[in-house]
């Protein structure tokens, strides 16, 4: 992301996340990778802030951690990035999120100013 952005001039990195999530069951049940364990901390976020089942079978509880693992990850890019983290301070470019509705196609930017 580094290279593409400031020695290629891209103007956007985009984190997508998708609905229906098997990584997320995945992690659930133990099944965890080096992969997986990236998600573990927007599992436990979404458990504190989802009112109703939090099980990894109901679909609004997935999505909730969809969109915090995809917050997640723009937050990890700024903390881990000082370059990026730069330029995006200066205007040169943007870090946004969004999440793909795999049935519709449709992508659901997120607004950091909720």
């Amino acid at each position: 992301m580094e290279y593409a952005c400031k020695v290629s001039g891209s103007k956007l990195v985009m984190v997508l996340g998708h609905e229906y999530c098997g990584a997320i069951k995945d992690v659930e049940s133990g099944n965890i990778t080096t992969l997986l364990n990236k998600i573990q901390s927007a599992v436990s976020l979404a458990k504190r802030s989802f009112i109703g089942d939090q099980n990894v079978e109901n679909p609004k509880f997935v999505e909730t951690v969809c969109y915090h693992n995809v917050e997640h990850a723009i937050k990890k890019i700024r903390e881990k990035s000082f370059i990026l983290r730069e330029m995006e301070e200066k205007g040169e470019f943007a870090i946004i999120g969004g999440v793909y509705d795999m049935e519709t196609g449709i992508v659901d930017f997120m607004d950091e100013n909720k």
